[in-house]
């Protein structure tokens, strides 16, 4: 196993500590890019050592990785009873408390379950571990595609015989079993008594012969006849992934159902808000209820968030769809574009459901010329300030899109390659974990379902950007980036009934977790 980081804070006389990162042991490779990668095999990983809150208050635990040197190193602080003035203030507010987070995570895409394939079995265990074992970054939700999608080999769905409207031929298809089943299962036992991990299925269209273009992608929508056959379809892959030992915690209703307006090329079906509204409430919900799924997690639009709050508003104003519906999901694609203040007016309209973001991913992994961006930590960074962004604004969670690709950002059966935390180098038997991975470890490791966020103050973003949570045993978690090219110093309050500061310089490009008793 390579080597953990090991970082060094040191106390000086005027109450600040100075995050010192020292090399990150992990085998790198470089690739160009403004990072590197931790290269890891079946008989060598850099997996996380425990991180734990110290039992005295007087101390915290930090997590530390950054653009040139940690990766999830950790170590303890001092905190002082002196505030730093000169710095970034950021104040904990433990009375004002906000969602209940349900978790983070990625998708068990057929191209993650292709390329997880292509490594041997010590291999493969030891990426699935990166992932979900208590050394790992412990993913506790995780999305699926329903039938296949662009990142399959080809398009299909579990039942391609034309006119089938009783879904006598409904089948799961090989690549469930080969690719999706196998791993999601090894998943699960992996995180069993450790934490749960739930699972949620996303359609990218229905069987070709329910549309009215007759074609998985293109544009055309579903038929009106078929509203209550493409319910029992829904109903039938519950069914089947149970059957398997893999239980659905919830679905969304259609991925990104404005695609199917255009000529799109991949996997699609559109959906008017006022035909999905009327939808659920007269054959999808009704049809959960009576399979006795009726606590299957029902979420609506799953597209970018310059949709909200009008495509959900349209959905959940009518009270009888209402009642079937739980959550609202929401893509990052336009966010450069769009405030996070609409996730806020949205929560506001509807506070009992919930807002989840079940897909993101950064650009191409590999440009025409074979230039790839192995190691970005721009990409990480993208990450890390959505993230924030939007656990900040009622956000429950935060799901990335593949978990896994190839070197050249795929298999797609339409070539729409990306990138992704971990990469495959299957002629090395090896993977590659990108800053990406780590990104969203500093949130899926410490950030927990049932933890609740929490009201912070903070003098000033321009540089750095901070969430702040609290867990049920009273730990206060605190996430935060600099995104300058300098140190910044910070003086934090975790509990505003104690006069207690963690003044620290935090280095330039580099991401923290933080974790106080109170």
């Amino acid at each position: 196993m390579a080597g953990r980081l090991q970082v060094t804070l040191l106390q000086l006389v005027w109450g600040t500590v100075l995050l010192q990162l020292a090399y990150a042991q992990c085998n790198r490779a470089t690739f160009g890019s403004d990072s590197f990668v931790c290269v890891c095999s079946g008989s060598s990983c850099d997996y996380m050592s425990d991180a734990q809150r110290p039992n005295d208050p007087s101390y915290f635990t930090i997590v530390s990785t950054d653009r040139d040197n940690a990766r999830l190193g950790v170590d303890s602080g001092l905190l002082s009873p002196t505030q730093n003035t000169n710095g970034v203030i950021i104040n904990v507010d433990l009375s004002v408390r906000y969602q209940t987070m349900i978790g983070f995570g990625g998708a068990f895409t057929d191209s993650t379950g292709i390329n997880v394939a292509k490594l041997s079995a010590e291999t493969q265990e030891s990426l699935l571990r990166s992932y979900f074992a208590p050394e790992g970054i412990r993913y506790s939700l995780c999305r699926v595609p329903i039938a296949g999608s662009d990142f399959s080999t080809r398009p299909y769905s579990y039942d391609d015989v034309p006119g089938d409207v009783n879904l006598d031929n409904f089948a799961l298809a090989e690549e469930d079993y080969l690719y999706k089943l196998p791993f999601m299962k090894r998943a699960l036992e992996l995180v069993s008594g450790t934490s749960d991990l739930k699972f949620f299925g996303s359609p990218w269209a229905p069987p070709a012969w329910m549309k009215t273009n007759g074609m998985a992608n293109g544009s055309g929508s579903l038929l009106p006849e078929m509203w209550g056959p493409y319910s029992n379809y829904f109903v039938k892959f519950i069914s089947a992934y149970q059957n398997e030992g893999v239980p659905i915690w919830g679905v969304t209703t259609q991925n990104e159902p404005m695609t199917g307006f255009y000529d799109w090329p991949w996997n699609t079906c559109a959906w008017t808000a006022e035909d999905q509204r009327d939808w659920i409430k007269t054959n999808l919900g009704p049809a959960f209820v009576n399979a006795g799924y009726d606590d299957v997690k029902i979420m609506v639009l799953d597209h970018n968030r310059e949709f909200l709050p009008d495509y959900p508003a349209a959905i959940l104003t009518d009270p009888e769809t209402y009642k079937y519906v739980d959550g609202i999901a929401v893509h990052w694609y336009s966010d450069n574009n769009d405030y996070p203040d609409r996730l806020t007016s949205t929560h506001d309209l509807f506070p009992d459901k919930f807002l989840l973001y079940t897909e993101s991913c950064n650009g191409l992994a590999k440009d025409g010329n074979g230039n790839n961006q192995f190691g970005s930590w721009q990409h990480a960074q993208d990450y890390v300030v959505n993230i924030l962004d939007d656990v900040t604004h009622y956000s429950t969670g935060w799901v990335d899109w593949n978990m896994v690709l190839d070197m050249q950002g795929g298999p797609s059966w339409v070539s729409n390659f990306v990138d992704s935390p971990i990469i495959v180098n299957a002629a090395e038997d090896t993977f590659y974990k990108q800053p990406m991975f780590y990104a969203m470890g500093h949130f899926s490791r410490f950030v927990l379902p049932g933890d609740v966020a929490v009201r912070r103050w903070i003098s000033d973003e321009s540089k750095i950007r901070v969430a702040t949570f609290l867990q049920s045993d009273n730990t206060v978690v605190v996430v935060l980036i600099n995104m300058a090219e300098e140190n910044v110093s910070i003086s934090l309050q975790p509990n505003p009934a104690v006069d207690m500061y963690a003044n620290m310089e935090i280095p330039p490009k580099s991401l923290h977790t933080l974790l106080f008793a109170i």
